[in-house]
């Protein structure tokens, strides 16, 4: 996954961007799919994650091919948390899909403190609604659990592969089809997923995401 927000100065331009990079997102759910074959489709995770009230303390972090940002820890791997007799190939899921949320999360905390910290007190909007794309972005109950995670709308657009469509937009642009950027954008349209009644509960779980993902580092880092 890829994570980029932009910086404004004092005015509300954008100066500069920042970028951060999660090696392991939406691919979770294609290991748990392709690699233990619990689940048969990826768009399967919603409604298995919808059976459960909450993970009952299981957590995955997906640490896979190591740790991209804010960790970079190449040494680390996969850990799951949290298992009793009770865990279920369901509960896996959820806790693979709230890794996602919650790895967001902790990039958005660093990019905000560090914007912070630039030249002439850039800094980036806290209450300003995350966008996304992407084939995880089709999962309803994420996207929810993203905005109760972060307390701040999410916003899907209708076409999810924006990549796809910027490189459109461009060629749009330059053959006149839309006179300006402003006409391409009034194109677009977008589901709004606003921070919920389970705002508090989501959240609350961030305190075990970070226990777990310490106990990840530990494991990579105790060299004995």
């Amino acid at each position: 996954g890829l994570l980029t927000t932009i910086a404004c100065d004092a005015m509300g331009r954008p100066a500069y961007a920042l970028e951060a990079a999660i090696f392991i997102a939406g691919a979770a759910i294609q290991w748990l799919r392709d690699g233990l074959g619990i689940l048969t489709t990826a768009v399967e995770s919603e409604a298995a994650a919808r059976t459960l009230s909450s993970t009952d303390g299981v957590y995955f972090v997906p640490a896979l091919v190591g740790m991209g940002a804010p960790h970079w820890e190449p040494r680390a791997r996969g850990t799951i948390v949290g298992l009793t007799r009770g865990t279920t190939s369901a509960h896996l899921v959820r806790a693979a899909l709230e890794a996602m949320a919650y790895s967001t999360a902790d990039i958005l905390a660093v990019m905000r403190t560090r914007a912070g910290r630039g030249a002439g007190g850039f800094s980036a909007e806290r209450n300003a609604p995350l966008r996304v794309d992407g084939g995880a972005t089709e999962n309803d109950w994420l996207m929810q659990f993203q905005a109760d995670v972060l307390g701040v709308p999410v916003e899907r657009p209708d076409q999810i592969e924006t990549t796809a469509l910027g490189a459109a937009g461009l060629a749009g642009l330059a053959a006149g089809i839309w006179p300006n950027v402003d006409a391409f954008q009034a194109t677009r349209k977008f589901t709004r997923f606003e921070p919920g009644e389970r705002r508090e509960t989501a959240r609350a779980g961030a305190a075990g995401w970070a226990r777990a993902v310490r106990a990840t580092l530990s494991w990579a880092r105790d060299a004995s």
